[in-house]
This record gives structure tokens, sequence and C-alpha cells, in this order.
């Protein structure tokens, strides 16, 4: 039976939406749904909204979004409804962060249910279980490695990606099938631009660039992605060399790219970062156009 309180504690969207949509399915297809924000939500309204009898269904769900300000605001009367709330409606609250030792935590935690939404500090990990309990597919650690370097910590792309290759892979998959995958044509083009810029081909890269371009506009919005990754994993292995993580971006040119971190430095690696970002915001604010800024950018790497 669904617990009439639920609290969705953490920054990781996917996670909470994830979440409240088995929330949903557990209160039956005719649920009276209502959506608040709790950043001008009054208490007196979700209140209401609680004890008033749903229209055509059994169940009413109340959430109320970014509800941080909303507990703060208004903790002492929720903590009384939390206390002893109406049975038959549902509170949701999406929240931030919730610390443990407050009161309002352990009245939800005794009346209702806590769903942590962090995201997950072990993502190959998370891969594994989520290919596994969504999709029900097998996915090897090292195909979950190749898709978390492809990828990264974009836990909704993720489980996208591991819904294409349930389809895909009848049930199955390794590395192979991960870098086959057609889903991923674009990610393996930009990850072949960052590798020539990780052995310093410049002109390689520009060339993969100019080509990624002339024939689809979709490589504009992953190129600021791909080039953040390849500057911060620069920056990394110079600046913390036992935390770099040596993915298989590299496996088959790691003298190459250690040569070219040294060659560009931490304080130009971090130089440019800022200087991407820069490039980001112009294309995004109209001043230029992202193809443009982002081939510039590469010119300005040598």
């Amino acid at each position: 039976m669904l617990k009439p309180v639920h609290a969705l504690v953490g920054g990781d969207l996917f996670l909470q939406l994830d979440a409240l949509a088995e929330l949903l399915r557990a209160a039956g297809a005719d649920v009276q749904r209502i959506d608040l924000n709790g950043e001008t939500a009054q208490l007196a309204d979700v209140l209401d909204e609680l004890r008033s009898f749903a229209m055509f269904s059994s169940r009413k769900m109340v959430v109320v979004r970014e509800a941080d300000e909303f507990v703060s605001r208004f903790r002492e009367s929720l903590e009384n409804y939390v206390a002893k709330p109406v049975p038959d409606s549902t509170l949701v609250l999406r929240m931030e962060s919730l610390p443990k030792v407050q009161r309002i935590y352990k009245l939800i935690a005794k009346t209702g249910q806590i769903h942590e939404c962090e995201a997950p500090a072990d993502v190959v990990g998370w891969i594994i279980r989520r290919a596994k309990d969504a999709h029900k597919l097998a996915i090897s650690r090292d195909a979950a490695e190749v898709l978390f370097d492809l990828i990264g910590s974009d836990l909704g792309r993720l489980d996208n990606e591991l819904a294409k290759l349930a389809l895909q892979s009848e049930g199955r998959a390794d590395a192979a099938a991960v870098r086959e995958s057609a889903s991923f044509q674009r990610e393996q083009e930009m990850q072949a631009l960052t590798q020539a810029l990780a052995i310093g081909q410049m002109a390689e890269a520009l060339r993969r660039w100019r080509g990624m371009v002339q024939f689809t506009q979709a490589a504009e919005f992953r190129a600021v992605t791909w080039l953040c990754m390849w500057l911060e994993d620069v920056y990394t292995f110079l600046t913390q060399p036992e935390a770099f993580r040596n993915t298989w971006r590299y496996k088959t040119c790691m003298r190459e790219f250690q040569q070219t971190c040294r060659r560009i430095g931490a304080a130009r690696a971090a130089e440019l970062i800022n200087d991407l970002a820069e490039t980001d915001y112009r294309s995004k604010s109209g001043f230029g156009e992202m193809a443009d800024n982002v081939e510039r950018f590469l010119l300005s790497i040598q």
C-alpha cells in the first residue's frame, strides 16, 4: 500500500523523476495528481488539496517541487501533518537536501518513506544494476565502463542508452555491442576528435571537426561536453595523477597523451576550461555560431 508521505531527496533529477514515476505507478492509473511549486505554494493550499476528496479517482497525490524552502517556511505545521497524515492522500516533497538529524526527516521515515536521489559514486556499478533491474539486460563490466566513458555520469542519458541496447542486444551486451551501437556514432566521432587532440594532432582534430559540422549540426551541441571531458582529464593528470582515471580513450595512446598534457601545462589547461565555458556561453547567447566558435577555440589550443 502506498504510504501517505514521501520525500525525494537529492540533486539528481533523473533519480527523482524515476522515484516519482514508481510512486505514480503504485498509486494506480486513476490517481489525481496535483503539482505545486514549493517556492510559492502556501501551506493551506497544500493541506486543502490533501484533505479534500479526489475527483473521479480513489487517491490524490500532491507533489511539491523545489520543496526545501517550503519545508523551511512551514516546518512546525508540516511536522504536525506528517505525524498524522491523511491516509487516502499522498504528499510528495521533492528536495535537494534533508538532514537526517531534523525532526521532520525522522517523522517522514516513520509514517512515510525517504528516497535517496543522489548520483551514485560508482556509476559503472549503477549501470550494471540498472540494466538488469529496469531493462532485463545483462551488461558486462567492460561494456558498462565503455558506456560510462562515452556518456559520463548523466543517469538519464545512460538509462536511454541501456534501453536501446536492450532492444538491440537480445538481453546481453558486451563492450563491442556498446561501441558498435548506432546511437553512439556521434560520440565515437567526438571521441576520435579528442583523441587527436590528446596526441597533439591539431590538424587532424580540425579536419574531423569540420567534417562533423558539415554533415550534422548535432555535433555542435556535444562538442563542449567532450572537449571539457578531455581538458578535465588533462588537468587531473597534471594536478592529481593519483586520481586520474585511465579510461579506454587513452589506452592506445597513453604516452602521447601524457606528452600533450605536459606540453599544455596545468595553468594553461585551467585557462582553456574557462575559455571553453566562455565559448559555450557566447554561442548560446547569440555571439557567433557555435560551429565557428568551437573552431576558434580549437585553433587557440595550439
